[in-house]
């Protein structure tokens, strides 16, 4: 690949920075030369003349004037600005120095090149101007910031959970979409989708995912520049900068990495200033072809006091759902937690039949599942007891009595009636056409499976039918629902609108 060079002069002939002012004398050109009497100095000589041994030379000095350039500028300037810098050579009395990358080659040459080059020819009086230059290996050089593995805490980037992996990540129909484009974009290589949205609700895994992505794009690319953070975090530095007057330290960090991961996003809406910089950083990533990642708790199109131009970027690339976790799943969940559990408990036994238990009960949240877990080991080991239903029923009935189903026969009702459009009275009437008879069985079907309300008690919400008739429409829905594809996913979709 060829080298990226940032030149920084007013023409060809080599001319001043236009900062520097008029003044100084033309000096003949002249070329770095290895000079063994020098001392360490900084030698001159002809072009033909230049060795490659010079560079030991040249590297000490600039050692040394790199310490005064710190003194001078600050820990913080010259941590950002200075030290990525390498010198390169002297030729034709031009200092070249190798940067990382173009805005930071174009940030120092405005800012520091005039006080650079100062100091280069009070060791050298032949340097006339300064170059940098982006070299052909860059990619293989360190970035200016760490793999976001490393908790640093003078940086932007947040730490990353080690149980996070795409390992421990458990896959469900409701997460299999959203796993698969996560996986795809973990695996590098061109960027197919920008940005990668993911979204739903609470403690269904969008920070697991990102986490395992910034996991496997660390393992696979060491030297990849990957950076993960909240978007209360990306606010936090963005205020900072601006209270500071170091804006450009932020631009240069947030568009200079090669993937952005944003966790919850929806905490920028209603933030102005917030959002017109991200959204600038958000078109300066795309436009140089680096992955974007982010996650929400709602759609790109949902988040209220987004901006118009915000939601459009969002919803450019591929946007997916998480949805609600089923039972199978959460199951699965339970049963990948309890091998975690045995290695920390070995002593503790568990009865058949209490994860089922779990898994049915707990449906809403993934975390509060997982937290039920670890404390029904916990209260086992402790008090040397095994892990049966009633001690669940005991240890656990604070979480239990909060994941008890709310959803009422009146809510099921309407949700079918939408599904299905059609009235509601219609549905709970007395017509017993086809087009009402099997919603009104679904409905009746779902009330009996999510509520905790008698069979009595459902048939007088449906235009006070008999019990027999709410028995006879669930075991109908039954048959179908093995038979028949479309009102298995019917009710699958209505049973994950109404626990949403």
């Amino acid at each position: 690949m060829l080298a990226a060079s940032a030149s920084f002069c007013e023409n060809p002939e080599g001319s001043l920075l236009p900062m520097l002012g008029d003044g100084l004398e033309e000096v003949v050109p002249m070329a770095v030369t290895r000079n063994d009497n020098a001392g360490g100095q900084w030698a001159t000589g002809g072009k033909d003349g230049r060795k490659d041994g010079n560079a030991h030379m040249t590297q000490e000095k600039w050692g040394q004037l790199r310490q005064r350039l710190l003194k001078t500028i600050g820990q913080n300037n010259y941590k950002t600005w200075i030290e990525p810098l390498e010198f390169r050579e002297i030729e034709d009395g031009v200092a070249t120095f190798d940067v990382p990358t173009n805005f930071l080659g174009n940030y120092v040459s405005q800012n520091f090149s005039d006080l650079i080059l100062h100091e280069l020819k009070a060791e050298d009086g032949s340097i006339r101007r300064i170059t940098f230059k982006v070299p052909a290996n860059s990619q293989g050089k360190p970035k200016l910031k760490t793999a976001p593995a490393q908790s640093n805490s003078d940086g932007p980037a947040a730490p990353l959970d080690h149980r996070f992996t795409f390992d421990s990540f458990v896959v469900g129909k409701p997460n299999e979409l959203a796993h698969a484009a996560a996986k795809r974009v973990a695996e590098g290589g061109p960027v197919t989708f920008n940005p990668l949205f993911l979204y739903g609700g609470v403690g269904l895994g969008k920070t697991h995912l990102m986490h395992a992505i910034a996991w496997e794009l660390q393992a696979r690319s060491p030297n990849l520049n990957v950076l993960y953070l909240s978007a209360e975090q990306f606010m936090y530095r963005f205020v900072q900068a601006l209270r500071d007057r170091k804006m450009m330290d932020f631009k240069s960090i947030f568009r200079s990495v090669d993937v952005l991961m944003v966790d919850d996003v929806q905490f920028i809406a209603g933030k102005d200033s917030t959002q017109e910089e991200f959204f600038h950083t958000f078109n300066a990533l795309v436009d140089q072809n680096k992955q974007i990642i982010i996650s929400a708790d709602r759609a790109p199109g949902e988040i209220k006091d987004l901006e118009e131009r915000v939601k459009s970027r969002l919803q450019c690339g591929l946007v997916v759902d998480l949805h609600p976790t089923d039972y199978e799943l959460r199951l699965g969940i339970l049963q990948s937690k309890v091998e975690q559990q045995r290695i920390n408990y070995p002593e503790v036994k568990l009865s058949d039949g209490v994860l089922e238990f779990l898994a049915l009960r707990i449906s809403t949240n993934v975390r509060v599942l997982e937290g039920a877990l670890v404390r029904l080991f916990a209260f086992a080991s402790l008090v040397g007891r095994e892990i049966t239903m009633e001690l669940t029923q005991d240890c656990l009935a604070d979480v239990l009595r909060a994941s008890e189903r709310k959803i009422t026969v009146e809510e099921i009702q309407r949700k079918v009636s939408e599904h299905y459009n059609i009235r509601l009275s219609d549905m709970i009437g007395p017509k017993r056409l086809r087009s009402y008879a099997r919603p009104r069985q679904v409905a009746m079907y779902l009330a009996k499976h999510m509520t905790s309300r008698s069979l009595p008690e459902i048939g007088r919400r449906f235009g006070g039918r008999d019990h027999t008739t709410v028995m006879h429409g669930v075991r109908r829905i039954e048959e179908l629902k093995a038979q028949d594809g479309q009102i298995a996913e019917d009710l699958e979709l209505l049973r994950r609108a109404l626990e949403a």
